[in-house]
């Protein structure tokens, strides 16, 4: 059996994580950091580049990079924060034959689960890159206050991705069996207090015996470090208009260096009280060339985001009232996500809950270590660990006058079952739909819509005969099946719900195949850029021979070399791999006789001096070895340079 590797798919950065030896390790990406950016993006050659390379050609290619798609996952085109999302991005969001919320590239659509797959792929490629070996099983963390819908959209991601989620974890949870491995000791109660990028989560959790049990769980999932970005663009835009009479929200690539700035500032105001934004030639106009330059105060841009730190408030008061807690029964405030960083953040917090929140955990990282250590506890590697989770929003169904009746309220530990009986509307009616839905509103046409189903074949009766009992089965994962069951007849029908949305097993197979398409695509490109560098590399180094050697090699020697040189140059940009590959062992055979000359100058010249033998160790051994890609100053392969690297760094 596979490891079992954690995923913190974030809006803004995602992270992997894996159990060694009982403890868990972050690992770091190619690119040698621990988060990876959550950002795809489709360059004009129909490259696909994911984190930090997409992040890094964001500005000038801003309608084909796509970032904090997971504010998408699961939403209507319609609803109000699609709509929201869509006013600020620089791509375009378009909307699915369901009425789902799509983004567009150039001719094609994706769906956010696509896309969100193409990011775990990153991540499961860093996993299997660390362990040596294929990755194929995953705890995959979602925001706590995801619905249904999100939830089951999350899931089909890591199967598009080819990854088979074993538990979907909620992310205030996963950052507590983080916090909490090596305190089961104690008996103890905390808040996880959890702002990321794109959506905030409060969780109150008792902690025990090995016994992880979520008391409550709040939040909102369209708030995060986005909307705060959002606020900062807003006012350079604003500053900006006023002196120039340019609305740079209008141009795309301008907005696009607006975002990146914004961040960037927010960044800065976290360790310093005034930070400079520079943007030359943000734009132009008849008179010329225009250049931003603003100084932003801390306690400037507190005074912007003060409504979002106001609307922190609510839910954090709403899940202690649901945990029954006070605020002085809570012993530890645990802060993660990125803006947790925030100074004003964290004075809000020690504000709502009475206490120095605790900065003991690594903000990025703690959450995908929780999901690994999850993943340990489901392989039997992790003992005497007990995770009880809560669904985050009540569920019921719509009865007759549009009123929305709750079968499983709120905050309910899962896995849950409850059933409950209800009978006709009208006389003979022989059929029932069942409206299945998801929120706290007294109304069912207030709450978000998870799927209908028909139970049919009911004997005619006078209305309040019929027996139908209605169960709700929420699974570990927080993923609602619900059935429906005529007690007279026996007739049952049953859904697993994926909603009047979200994407049908035939989707889910097409976008699983165009993944694995890709990823042939992505490891032919590699080999090819791999061969070329080769070559590139082979090329330099006999030139360098050439040049330093010079008399030492036979006039002849050098035509031939000169020749394989000039033919070799043709291939260094060719797309066709066979031709790289015969061009570079063209190349090192025409080098190989002149190599053996300089050897044997080097030999005859040793007894005679050092200079014979500098020769050959300052160029012919070069163009001897290189050819081997990775390979050492002494000739060694790269794969003892790694055995080294392991052997030099110890796990603390």
């Amino acid at each position: 059996m596979g490891k079992i590797i954690g995923i913190d798919l974030g809006t803004t950065n995602s992270c992997v994580a894996v159990l060694e030896g009982g403890e868990p390790k972050v690992i770091p990406n190619a690119e040698g950091g621990n988060t990876t950016p959550s950002i795809v993006a489709f360059l004009p050659n129909g490259e696909k580049v994911v984190g930090q390379a997409a992040k890094r050609q964001a500005v000038t290619n801003h309608d084909k990079t796509l970032f904090e798609v997971k504010r998408l996952i699961g939403r209507k085109f319609q609803s109000k924060e699609t709509t929201e999302f869509a006013k600020v991005a620089p791509f375009k969001v378009s909307e699915a034959k369901n009425g789902d919320a799509w983004v567009k590239v150039g001719d094609r659509d994706y769906s956010p689960q696509e896309i969100s797959a193409m990011i775990l792929q990153k991540m499961k490629k860093t996993a299997e890159d660390y362990l040596g070996e294929p990755v194929t099983e995953a705890v995959v963390t979602v925001p706590a206050y995801f619905n249904d819908a999100q939830r089951q959209a999350t899931k089909d991601a890591g199967r598009i991705a080819g990854l088979d989620v074993k538990r979907i974890i909620n992310e205030p949870t996963a950052a507590a069996l983080a916090y909490g491995l090596d305190k089961q000791g104690k008996n103890m109660t905390i808040a996880v207090f959890d702002l990321g990028g794109g959506t905030f989560d409060v969780s109150v959790l008792e902690l025990g015996d090995g016994v992880f049990e979520v008391k409550s769980t709040n939040g909102d999932t369209f708030l995060g470090g986005g909307n705060f970005d959002s606020k900062i663009i807003d006012w350079i835009a604003d500053e900006f208009k006023k002196e120039n009479g340019i609305d740079l929200r209008n141009d795309k690539m301008a907005l696009q260096r607006l975002k990146e700035a914004a961040e960037k500032a927010k960044h800065e105001l976290s360790s310093v009280t005034e930070t400079d934004i520079n943007l030359p030639f943000i734009t132009a106009d008849a008179s010329g060339p225009k250049h931003l330059n603003l100084k932003l105060s801390r306690s400037k841009m507190e005074q912007l985001v003060d409504s979002l730190i106001q609307s922190l408030v609510g839910p954090c008061e709403m899940a202690l009232t649901d945990a029954g807690l006070k605020k002085e029964q809570i012993d530890e405030v645990i802060l993660v996500g990125g803006m947790t960083r925030m100074p004003r953040v964290q004075a809000k917090v020690k504000e709502i809950f009475g206490k120095e929140p605790h900065k003991g955990v690594n903000p990025d990282e703690v959450v995908a270590v929780g999901a690994a250590v999850q993943g340990g506890v489901l392989r039997g590697e992790v003992k005497d660990v007990l995770l009880l989770d809560v669904t985050p929003l009540s569920l019921g169904i719509e009865t007759m006058g549009g009123v929305f009746t709750k079968l499983i309220e709120k905050n309910t530990t899962i896995p849950s079952k409850k059933s409950q009986v209800f009978s006709t509307a009208a006389d003979n009616q022989t059929a029932v739909t069942i409206h299945v839905l998801q929120g706290e509103r007294d109304f069912a046409e207030h709450n978000k819509s998870l799927g209908r189903f028909d139970l049919v074949g009911i004997p005619s009766a006078p209305r309040g005969m019929p027996q139908v009992e209605v169960t709700f089965d929420i699974d570990a994962n927080g993923i609602v099946h619900v059935g429906a069951k005529d007690l007279g007849t026996g007739k049952e029908q049953s859904i697993k719900i994926t909603g009047n949305s979200g994407l049908s097993e035939e989707e889910i197979k097409r976008m699983q195949r165009d993944a694995e398409e890709h990823k042939g695509e992505d490891e032919k490109r590699k080999q090819l850029v791999n061969a070329r560098n080769t070559l590139d590399g082979l090329i330099y180094s006999i030139e360098k021979t050439v040049k330093e050697s010079g008399e030492k090699i036979p006039a002849e020697d050098k035509v031939t070399v000169e020749a394989a040189l000039t033919e070799a140059r043709k291939y260094v940009t060719s797309q066709e791999l066979s031709e790289i590959e015969k061009a570079t062992q063209d190349l090192t055979t025409a080098s190989n006789k002149m190599a053996e000359t300089l050897y044997k100058n080097a030999g005859a010249g040793a007894a005679g001096g050092a200079e014979g033998a500098a020769g050959f160790g300052g160029a012919g051994a070069e163009a001897h070895t290189a050819g081997s890609q990775g390979t050492g100053q002494d000739g060694s392969a790269g794969k003892k340079d790694d055995d080294v690297i392991d052997a030099d760094f110890k796990q603390v």
